[in-house]
Order: C-alpha cells, then structure tokens, then sequence
C-alpha cells in the first residue's frame, strides 16, 4: 500500500480577501458562535458553510433554504471574491501558533483509499451530520474545507514539502485567534517530488475531519462519479506525527446523579487516590475534577498503555468505565445529554466558569490522548471513545476549495 495525491484546480480568495474569507471549521462552533465571527464580514466562507447564520433565527440548519442559501452565496463568491488557478497544483499550507509550527501537503487524496483503510479512520461519525456535509458537497459541487490528516514523518517528505515554503507565498497571515496561516503553491517539479515522497507513506490517518470524508465518499457514490472524476477525491492537508499537537477533551456534567457534592467526594475518595489538586492532570492516569469550587487531583491509573488493548488504558476509557458510568450514571456518552465537552483549546478556565455558572454542576479535566496511541487504536482498526481528541491549531476553511 502506499498513499496518494493528486493536484487540483483550487478555487481560492482574491490574496486581499483571504484573511476575511477564512473560517474555522463549519464543526467546532455552533449557530451563535458563528453569526458572531462573521459579523461584518460579509466575505466569511461561514455565510456558505454555516448558511444558516444569514436565515432568521430557530431556522434548522438542515432545512432546504439552509442549502439553496449556500449555493447561492457560494456562486455569488465565484464572481466576486474567488479565483481558480488555471492549471491544477499542489499546495503547502503551514500552521503557527505561538511558538509550536506544522507545515503539511495539500491537496486531493483518493476516496477510493479511504474506502480500503489506506486513509485510516477512529472515529464514528453520526448519520445526521454525515447527511448535512453530504448534502453541502453535492448542492455545492465542491469541498470547501478540508480534512486534516497525519502520517509518520519521512524526511523525504519533510524535505520536499520545505523545497516549497522557499519561494513567496500565495497567502500569508494571521487570523483573529492569532494563529497564523500560509499557502504556498508548488511548481510542478515540487510537486513531482512531494508525490514521489508521500508514494512512501504506507497509511494516512484522519486526525480532524471524520465526518468531512465520510460525507465526501457518500457524494463520490451519489454524485456516480468514475475513478479519475473530482469527486473521487478528498480535499485534506497531511501533516508529519511529528508537528501535531493534541490537547485534551474535557468532560462537564448537568448534576451528579443523585449525589450531593460531598456525598459525591466521599465515594470517588473510597475508591480512588484522590487529593487537593491543580486544574490540570500532571501525567496520564490522572484527571482533575472541579466541584463545588475546588479542584481534586483524581487518579484513574498508571500511565503505562496496554499494547494489545490500547483504548482500554486511555484516560477518557477509564473516566467512562470506572466513574461516569457507574457512578454518574452516563451510560452512552455519545447520546446522554447530561453530558458535553469541551474542547481543550478553552482551558479549564472555562470547566471552572461552567460549574461557577450553574451551567454544570461538576467538570472532569483530562490529559492529552498522544498521537501514538491514535495510531494504534487506528491501526488496530478500533475505535476511539467519543470526543478524545482535539487538535490545534485547526485548518480554516475556504482559502482552498476543491471543486467536483
């Protein structure tokens, strides 16, 4: 086996659009957020992914205007605020935040490779969600975001993806979160090396994007697109392991199951170590938890992983199996809406919030899930537990777009 990439035609913002019309993933904020962050800017590729932000309020966001109103933002785009390069390229498209820095291969990748497990899965994705994103490709005829994936670094490909950020970028800034974004576009001969070093790479893995490449297989099928059409292919960026940073995924309840907090503290104290702490676990094994305005350092378990099930010795397992589930009573995360996350790019500053608030009534602080066990749950062709991981800094939508 070995990994794929193709060149594309990319639609992209005019170079003095690009920093209004990049938005964060249309999935890591909801309606409100949205509507906020494309306030007064009426370039926001939010306004096609979250069209919804445009239509009056406690309109469904699966609804049929949500869709017709994409479409017709999205065209109106095409003649106002995009550009498409006139032969297809690869693209180089590095991320910085602070002082941590990621520089990955853009372009589309094969869905019929996703589809054998050469693009490698551990994550669930939902049918409601799938159907949204399906139906957002299809009316749209295109992929405005794309997938992130990651791979075990080759120095080849390092290389190669390197050669590229020498020249002038296509785009170069820094959004309002203060993450900075450039685009490069490789010349064919850069290109030629960049697919000879990822022909290298046996296995991609999803790392953000689930839902994304599970909707854009479903439009490759409904779309009855062939082999070498667009649309048998995966708008995403591969990153080497090596640059990624994971944060944690924080877990807040609604109440306590019945328990009073001291109720609640006597019965986690029989039966685990557990002491006065600071918000953040120092190791895996650890958590946090924040109850009645205190902060309890709560451990779970050693921080060895168990080669031969390694999801059963993830913090987030040992959480569910060993507290939120027989003590708590949330029996299916996935479906309990006593339970939410948070993803760790708030910090625990916001647990506390939340519980300070009456928004929850106890918050669990967890400990980044590492990319090698990623790997080998992915590997192992298991899946992860529900929100696990949350990566950072993210992708942004719409500065390159794969039309199919």
């Amino acid at each position: 086996m070995m990994a794929l990439v193709r060149p594309f035609r990319a639609l992209r913002p005019r170079p003095d659009l690009a920093a209004e019309m990049a938005a964060v993933p249309y999935d890591v904020v909801n309606v409100e957020e949205a509507r906020a962050l494309a306030q007064g800017r009426p370039n926001s590729l939010l306004h096609v992914s979250r069209a919804e932000i445009d239509l009056p309020g406690g309109v469904s966001p699966y609804a049929d205007e949500v869709y017709t109103r994409a479409w017709e933002t999205f065209e109106a785009f095409r003649s106002s605020a995009l550009i498409q390069d006139r032969a297809p390229r690869l693209y180089v498209y590095r991320l910085r935040m602070g002082d941590h820095e990621q520089t990955g291969l853009a372009g589309v990748f094969s869905l019929d490779e996703y589809k054998r497990d050469v693009i490698v899965k551990h994550e669930r994705t939902r049918k409601e969600k799938e159907d949204d994103r399906t139906r957002h490709i299809t009316e749209l005829r295109a992929q405005t975001g794309p997938v992130l994936l990651t791979f075990r670094e080759t120095a080849a490909m390092t290389a190669a993806a390197e050669a590229v950020t020498a020249h002038a970028p296509l785009y170069d800034f820094v959004a309002d979160d203060g993450v900075g974004h450039a685009i490069w576009a490789a010349t064919d001969q850069q290109a030629t090396a960049l697919q000879a070093a990822l022909s290298d790479v046996p296995l991609l893995y999803i790392a953000d994007g689930h839902h994304r490449a599970a909707s854009a297989a479903r439009a490759q099928d409904a779309l009855d697109a062939g082999p070498d059409d667009e649309a048998a292919f995966l708008l995403a960026v591969a990153f080497p392991d090596t640059q990624m940073r994971i944060l944690p995924y924080h877990r807040v309840l609604k109440d306590l199951h019945g328990h009073t907090p001291e109720a609640l503290l006597t019965v986690l104290s029989q039966q685990f170590p557990m002491s006065a702490g600071a918000p953040s676990p120092s190791r895996k094994g650890q958590c946090g938890v924040f109850i009645a305005g205190k902060w309890y350092t709560l451990t779970l378990g050693d921080d060895t992983t168990d080669a031969a099930d390694p999801i059963s010795t993830l913090d987030v397992s040992r959480l569910q199996e060993r507290v939120l589930a027989p003590v708590l009573g949330i029996v299916d995360p996935r479906t309990d809406t006593r339970i939410d996350f948070v993803g760790g790019i708030r910090g625990t500053g916001e647990l506390q919030r939340l519980v300070n608030e009456k928004k929850a009534a106890i918050a669990f602080s967890m400990h980044p899930v590492t990319l090698g066990e990623l790997m080998a749950i992915a590997d192992a062709g298991a899946i992860m537990p529900p929100k696990s991981t949350w990566f950072e800094p993210k992708l942004r939508d719409g500065l390159l777009i794969h039309e199919i």
